[in-house]
């Protein structure tokens, strides 16, 4: 990634400003996981949700009043994607838009014959890169937030869409460092595609939701939350596509799960 002298000393001067008392009391109360990062990473994703909420418009809407606590919240979820790795925040994002609660999208679709219908569906959230733009439902992204091990989450499965249109194509491949890595990387997608589509229409128990069994761009949004909220199940069942998820984020969350798991069990003897 190449990124403009100006931009990059205006981000590196927004991630250096001290982070506002009141967004990390947000951030420590609504996200759990960031009590298990250690110290730098938790210095580096504050940094990053300055930069986030200082270039991404957010807009309230269905009658949301938009807050500090809302923006917060899903700028830290956005941003845990983002540590480690050279970023240039979501460049196919420009507006955040919030409903309180899930809602209705209405839009045409093909029915065959040439024949179009107009007809809603119901969505918790929804990006497009032509849109450059991002809908989420707030009670569902916080939920996400707020329970880190449900395999579930709103906020990474939409940004993860986001890093998938970096290189301009909605395919589920984001934007690798190199050809090999290209290589590998579309072997043990496509594997792991098959397998769940296979266990889908078997009825079998999977680790990732079905809904990933959709197309490559909704397998790769499952899996980054499969990844982040159930790595020790992800890595144990499907270790080639832990590999590549852990070479892609640069981060093995499986070191934050266990943490989570021995607080809620309490302290040992």
């Amino acid at each position: 990634m190449v990124f403009g002298f100006r931009a990059k000393r205006r981000r590196e001067a927004l991630r250096a400003q001290p982070f506002p008392a009141a967004w990390r009391a947000v951030v420590e109360r609504n996200l759990p996981l960031f009590h298990h990062l250690p110290p730098a990473d938790q210095a580096e994703l504050l940094g990053h949700v300055q930069v986030f909420l200082a270039e991404k418009h957010f807009e309230g809407s269905g009658g949301l009043e938009m807050t500090d606590e809302i923006r917060v919240t899903i700028a830290a979820q956005a941003c845990v994607l983002l540590l480690h790795r050279e970023t240039d925040y979501y460049p196919e994002l420009t507006s955040i838009i919030v409903y309180p609660s899930g809602y209705t999208a209405y839009e045409q679709q093909p029915i065959g014959g040439g024949i179009w219908e107009e007809g809603g569906q119901d969505r918790l959230g929804h990006t497009a890169r032509e849109l450059r733009a991002m809908v989420l439902a707030w009670d569902a992204a916080k939920q996400g937030a707020a329970d880190p091990s449900d395999g579930r989450n709103l906020v990474l499965h939409e940004f993860a869409h986001q890093l998938d249109f970096e290189n301009l194509v909605a395919d589920g491949t984001p934007e690798l460092e190199t050809r090999g890595a290209y290589i590998a990387w579309a072997r043990v997608m496509s594997a792991e595609l098959q397998a769940l589509r296979d266990a889908d229409d078997a009825g079998l128990p999977t680790v990732l939701d079905t809904y990933g069994a959709t197309n490559p761009a909704e397998f790769f949004a499952v899996a980054t939350e499969a990844f982040f909220e159930q790595p020790q199940a992800l890595r144990a069942r499907h270790p080639e596509l832990f590999r590549e998820l852990r070479e892609f984020y640069r981060q093995d969350p499986t070191i934050y799960a266990t943490a989570t798991r021995r607080d809620e069990r309490g302290p040992g003897p």
